[in-house]
C-alpha cells in the first residue's frame, strides 16, 4: 500500500502515505497521492484534509533507485511531472490541507508541506533539500515558504536540515508536539477548520491562493527545467551514482 484514505471524523479526510522503508515515492506513487488529495477536495462532505505518513518519517522524496534503473529519461520526466502533480494537488485542493509531519521531511516532502495550508510537526521532524547531493534541483520554491530567503539558500547549497522547533520560530509550523501526540494535534486543528461552513472554506482557499505573491506551480516547474539540464549534461547521473555509496 502506498496511499490510503480514511474518514475518522465528519468533515475530515486523512490521506496517508505508506511506502517502506522511507516513504520515497516512485513515479506512480506521486500520481496516486495527487489523485487521493484531489478526490478528497472534491468531496462536498470534506472540509479539511490531513496529509500524513506511516513509518519512520514523513517523506524522503523521489525514489532515487527508480531513476538509477532507467537508462533513458522516462523515469526522470515521470518524477518531474508526478511531483508537480502531487504538489499542485495539495496547493489547489479545494479545502485546507494540514500536513502532519514526523521524522524526515526531505526533497519532495518539503514540496508537499510547502504547499499545505498548515503544518503540525513532531519534535523529531527535520526538513531539508538534499537535492545537490542527489543529482537534482527543485523545491526551493517550497522551502522558501518555510524559512527566510537567506536561510533557504544556505540550506539548499549545503543540503543541511532544519528542525521543527526552528520552523515554529519562523512561524511556518503551527504546533510542535511529542511524536505520540502528532496526529491528535493535527486532527484537533483539522476539526477546528472543518467546523466552518464548507462553501466559505472553499472560497477562502481560492481567495488566499489568488493573493499569493509567488505562483508556486510555475516557479517549481521553472526549477525542474534545471534538473533536466543537469541530467542531459551528465552531471545528475555522476552525482546520483554516489547515492548510497558514501563512506
Amino acid at each position: 500500500m502506498t496511499v490510503s484514505t480514511t474518514c475518522p471524523v465528519d468533515g475530515v479526510r486523512v490521506v496517508t502515505v505508506d511506502r517502506p522503508p522511507v516513504n520515497a515515492l516512485p513515479v506512480q506513487g506521486w500520481y496516486d497521492l495527487a489523485d487521493a488529495v484531489r478526490a478528497a477536495g472534491r468531496d462536498p462532505e470534506v472540509r479539511c484534509v490531513v496529509l500524513a505518513a506511516a513509518g519512520r518519517g514523513f517523506n524522503a522524496g523521489v525514489d532515487i533507485k527508480e531513476l538509477q534503473r532507467d537508462t533513458g529519461h522516462e523515469a526522470l520526466i515521470g518524477a518531474n511531472r508526478g511531483c508537480a502533480e502531487a504538489f499542485a494537488a495539495v496547493y489547489t485542493c479545494e479545502v485546507p490541507v494540514v500536513a502532519a509531519v514526523h521524522g524526515f521531511c526531505l526533497g519532495g516532502g518539503v514540496g508537499l508541506v510547502g504547499n499545505a495550508d498548515a503544518i503540525v510537526a513532531s519534535e523529531d521532524a527535520v526538513f531539508g533539500l538534499p537535492e545537490l547531493d542527489r543529482g537534482a534541483l527543485g523545491a526551493a520554491t517550497h522551502l522558501a515558504r518555510l524559512v527566510p530567503q537567506h536561510l533557504m539558500r544556505t540550506l539548499y547549497y549545503t543540503s543541511r536540515t532544519v528542525g521543527a522547533a526552528e520552523l515554529l520560530a519562523h512561524g511556518s509550523v503551527w504546533r510542535v508536539t511529542p511524536p505520540h501526540e502528532l496526529m491528535d494535534t493535527a486532527m484537533e486543528l483539522a476539526q477546528e477548520i472543518a467546523a466552518k461552513d464548507g462553501h466559505l472554506l472553499r472560497l477562502a482557499k481560492a481567495a488566499l491562493n489568488g493573493i499569493d505573491p509567488v505562483d508556486v506551480q510555475r516557479s517549481y516547474r521553472f526549477e525542474q527545467g534545471f534538473t533536466f539540464e543537469a541530467n542531459l549534461a551528465g552531471t545528475a547521473d555522476r552525482v546520483r551514482d554516489t547515492f548510497g555509496k558514501e563512506a
